[in-house]
């Protein structure tokens, strides 16, 4: 009996030891610092939804969303959560070393320019003569001339002061400022954080309601890590996909998540922030037809060449070096229904 029960454990652990040593580590990045919106990858790593395909993923702050481009070509990081729109800009000057989009997550772009309503500004023309904050290299900077350009409004009629993105909402407040070039999921929360009423006192210039339609945040990952194991960056997504579809029917798994992973972030304006990332950036028409994760190549087409006429870059990349739906579940596994709750 002993013998028997001896050899039946030291079989479970040499499972065990087997499966651990085919365990694939993924270094990955957040976009920014802890942030209700990134709610998939705690909960894919607390359900074990990682573990299940193999993966031990070690999930670190960010830096900014155009950074985790960088921090993946650096060699630091195997995956992370970033701008598409970067990995074009770093794909045009160093083609082969950039990123691969690999789950598409906000179908609409973040870029913005918000204002107080006080100042009228309810279209782009309504911005001549206005003075912008913008943090010098933030995409939503650069884009300017383009939305300007594409609006007809020039830009010698309007004034651009640099400045810090922890000032922007502040002199904006202050009225130093007539309107700041942000991202909207991260302004809409700093006002709220100040105290502010986003939707009653504030108006908001999507770019992408104005001849900017991008796409934006997403699962990057290198392309070594695609090379070399495509099975763990089908398993990440996988993974990804299942907590994304479970979070959208129910918040407060994704909320246990966000507090799991940094318990001093404020739980309410962070579930605030997720559901905004579903209802303003997620979900779209497109996603409903496609499916979460995915894009259609002409739009894609067209959003790189926005891009490169912003940047004014050197060469345009193709879509597929920018984007690759190889590692995406079947599309009935991708059906996203959000339900604010």
């Amino acid at each position: 009996m002993f013998k028997t029960l001896t050899a039946t454990v030291l079989a479970s652990l040499v499972c065990a030891g087997s499966a651990l040593a085919q365990e694939t580590t993924i270094k990955f990045t957040l976009g920014w610092k802890t942030q209700g919106s990134d709610a998939a990858f705690f909960v894919a790593r607390d359900k074990g939804y990682y573990k299940a395909e193999g993966l031990n993923v070690v999930i670190d702050q960010g830096e900014g969303s155009g950074a985790t481009v960088t921090r993946i070509m650096g060699g630091a990081y195997e995956a992370g959560f970033g701008d598409v729109n970067a990995i074009i800009q770093n794909a045009a000057a160093k083609p082969g070393e950039a990123p691969v989009m690999v789950y598409m997550m906000w179908n609409r772009p973040p870029f913005a320019i918000v204002t107080k309503k006080a100042t009228g500004v309810g279209k782009p023309a309504d911005l001549v003569g206005k003075t912008l904050g913008g943090a010098q290299g933030t995409p939503t900077t650069r884009l300017l001339q383009v939305f300007a350009r594409k609006n007809d409004v020039g830009m010698d009629k309007i004034k651009l002061s640099n400045m810090a993105p922890n000032l922007q909402e502040p002199l904006l407040i202050k009225g130093d400022i007539d309107g700041a070039l942000v991202f909207n999921i991260t302004s809409y929360f700093n006002l709220v954080l100040n105290r502010q009423d986003p939707d009653k006192d504030f108006n908001w210039l999507m770019f992408g309601d104005y001849g900017l339609d991008l796409y934006s945040n997403g699962l990057m990952v290198s392309q070594k890590l695609v090379k070399e194991n495509p099975k763990a960056v089908a398993g990440l997504v996988r993974a990804t996909n299942k907590a994304m579809i479970e979070i959208a029917k129910d918040q407060a798994i994704g909320m246990k998540g966000v507090m799991n992973f940094d318990n001093l972030v404020d739980e309410k304006v962070e579930k605030r922030r997720l559901q905004y990332s579903f209802s303003e950036l997620i979900v779209s028409p497109e996603m409903k037809e496609i499916g979460i994760g995915d894009t259609k190549d002409d739009r894609m087409a067209r959003a790189i060449g926005i891009i490169v006429e912003g940047y004014q870059l050197g060469r345009t990349p193709k879509p597929e070096e920018i984007f690759s739906r190889a590692f995406l579940p079947a599309k009935a596994e991708r059906e996203l229904v959000y339900t604010a709750n």
